[in-house]
């Protein structure tokens, strides 16, 4: 069967090179483009770039131009998977910002490298190599976006960047990667249940993401409330708690009509109100608080915001989480 793919380049350091002092720095072009199509992984490849950047540099606005400018091409042809590259700094936002707004059957895989295309043992255009099989495999689609690196296949939802610089640094703690890519194989051996999908053309407003430690105080969340911000999420401790001094921050926060979501700042496990003490999650449930089971922070985050930007109600939003 012919198969069409769309490889789209974002940046990031499968896209860079080392300059004369040793820095890893991205070119004035990308050195992938032009290159993949070389390698004959599928009938045809249309290749373009978004953008080229560090993934450090890219925002929610560059996520949902993204989402905008797949949306274009698929609109001018037809197309049986989708290949992105992104830097893996981020690479799991913008997946999981992509996962909740885009709502598609074809397989879309993002990939990365954890070297830069000069670098001795460079793992970029394997990556790729495998992230186009993935999107031109059958079994591929109705997952949702979908991660590859290193071999393994990740749900945008479970994955996180574990290590600094190991080339086995995407993981899905807890859950484990949903298939495996062999020399001749696509193996998948489980697959997502739920998805959580919003109609965004616009982002509004702005969402905070603060870790709670031991003896936190409740500035930052009157900060937050003064400055204007319209969601905030808390990486509570252990199953969803938060010290004393944080519940005068947290009220305040909900008497303006600010949802706070929590989750847990351990990476294994979820969030739930089963301690009834002060600050304890059973308090913060009856409050208010929407409990965020088994999302990371930054995906809470992403969550919240696109939530926020897609106008529905407080309800709504809360309902919105229950599926993790």
């Amino acid at each position: 069967m012919t198969k069409t793919l769309l490889l789209v380049h974002t940046g990031g350091t499968i896209s860079m090179t080392t300059d004369e002092r040793g820095a890893v720095t991205p070119g004035l072009s990308n050195p992938l483009l032009g290159e993949i199509n070389k390698l004959g992984l599928a009938d045809e490849i249309i290749e373009t770039e978004a953008f080229n950047l560090p993934s450090p540099h890219i925002t929610p606005a560059h996520m949902l131009e993204l989402k905008k400018l797949i949306m274009r091409l698929l609109s001018e042809q037809t197309a049986d998977g989708i290949v992105i590259t992104h830097g893996t700094d981020t690479l799991e936002e913008t997946a999981y910002f992509l996962d909740l707004t885009l709502d598609l059957e074809i397989p879309v895989v993002l990939t990365g490298a954890m070297r830069s295309a000069d670098e001795i043992g460079s793992d970029g255009v394997h990556n790729v190599l495998s992230a186009i099989r993935v999107a031109s495999d059958e079994g591929s689609r109705g997952k949702g976006v979908l991660v590859v690196l290193n071999d393994e296949i990740h749900t945008a939802q479970n994955v996180t960047k574990t290590h600094t610089s190991n080339v086995s640094t995407f993981q899905s703690p807890q859950y484990g990667p949903i298939g495996l890519v062999t020399n001749g194989h696509i193996h998948y051996h489980h697959a997502p249940l739920l998805r959580t999908r919003f109609h965004v053309d616009e982002l509004g407003g702005r969402v905070a993401l603060l870790k709670v430690y031991a003896g936190m105080d409740s500035e930052f969340l009157f900060h937050a409330a003064d400055a204007g911000y319209e969601g905030i999420v808390l990486e509570g401790l252990g199953q969803g708690n938060v010290p004393p001094s944080l519940m005068p921050g947290i009220q305040r926060l909900l008497d303006d009509e600010i949802p706070v979501v929590l989750v847990s700042r351990c990476f294994n496990g979820i969030a739930q109100p089963v301690y009834g003490y002060e600050g304890g999650g059973r308090m913060l449930h009856e409050k208010g608080v929407i409990f965020a089971h088994g999302l990371s922070g930054q995906k809470a985050r992403i969550q919240l915001l696109l939530a926020l930007s897609s106008g529905i109600g407080p309800e709504q939003i809360a309902e919105s989480f229950k599926g993790h």
